[in-house]
């Protein structure tokens, strides 16, 4: 038998039915091998990077996994695309977004496929709800907690919504 993987994992979405593709989103990784193992609140959010377009529903959840990180992110990307995910515009508006935030024991910078995630310590809306299902989590690089990366942006207004 494999050894298992933990991962952390980001979910957006800020067109269509948000809630149902959140979702469909969780359903799907779970029917590919992801065992979600903690679910955030999910966040009403502003946009990052190109803020002209509606607001997100974001929310994280950890995982464990048999699949290879490199087969993780095939994964996560063919469930984007099953689910209308089309790709327009760097930091667009998109159906589905679901990013590898951290992969426990591992530390990839390839152009392709960066973990831990590249932006995660700028984006409050990756780590409110990561510090709710891992606020012990530790960045492999920086070794700081998300209540630290926090601490370092400035305030923005996040409201939960279930």
């Amino acid at each position: 038998m494999s050894e298992k993987n933990r991962v952390l994992l980001s979910l957006g979405s800020n067109t269509g039915n948000r809630l149902l593709m959140l979702t469909k989103a969780q359903e799907e990784l779970e029917r590919r091998g992801f065992c979600i193992t903690s679910r955030s609140r999910i966040w009403e959010t502003a946009p990052w990077g190109l803020t002209e377009q509606p607001r997100f529903l974001n929310m994280c959840i950890s995982a464990e996994t048999e699949l290879s990180p490199e087969e993780m992110l095939v994964t996560v990307k063919k469930i984007e695309v099953l689910l209308g995910r089309t790709k327009n515009i760097k930091w667009g508006p998109r159906e589905i977004d679901i990013d590898i935030i951290a992969i426990e024991g591992f530390v990839i910078d390839r152009p392709e496929f960066k973990v831990p995630h590249s932006h995660m310590h700028e984006r409050a809306f990756v780590l409110v709800p990561l510090r709710e299902i891992a606020p012990c989590f530790r960045h492999p690089v920086t070794g700081m907690t998300p209540d630290e990366m926090l601490s370092l942006l400035p305030e923005e207004k996040m409201e939960w919504i279930i």
